[in-house]
């Protein structure tokens, strides 16, 4: 449970900061698989790949959640309420909302993670990874 507690710190963290971006990999298992609006990916080389996209896109951002509960009948599987502002490197500001569902593997690693956005289409642009 740290490692999801850990997670939106680490997030907002690593855009400008090598071992907080290394705290935030390490959160994960290497078989990650994460899901954003739908689209499905595997392993933690398109994990990576992802954040590198998402970084080199992004000048700020900061998240603010409600707090993981566990999601009943699914065991090692959580849930939150998010929200997020950022700042594109376009200068372009945005705000989202949305949930995020995680599920923790034996050690502790999230293994996977889905991100469901109150916007639809939102993570569009970081299909092709």
């Amino acid at each position: 449970m740290k490692n999801l507690e850990d997670y939106f710190h680490y997030y907002d963290l690593a855009k400008d900061d090598e071992k907080s971006r290394e705290r935030l990999i390490s959160l994960f298992s290497n078989e990650i698989e994460f899901v954003l609006n739908g689209d499905r990916k595997q392993g933690m080389n398109s994990w990576k790949s992802f954040l590198n996209m998402f970084f080199e896109g992004t000048l700020e951002i900061k998240h603010m959640y409600e707090g993981w509960s566990p999601v009943p009948g699914e065991p090692a599987s959580y849930e939150t309420k998010w929200a997020v502002c950022g700042k594109r490197a376009t200068g372009e500001v945005y705000t989202l909302t949305g949930v995020d569902k995680a599920r923790l593997d034996a050690e502790g690693k999230i293994v996977y993670l889905e991100n469901i956005p109150d916007t639809a289409n939102a993570f569009d642009k970081y299909k092709n990874i």
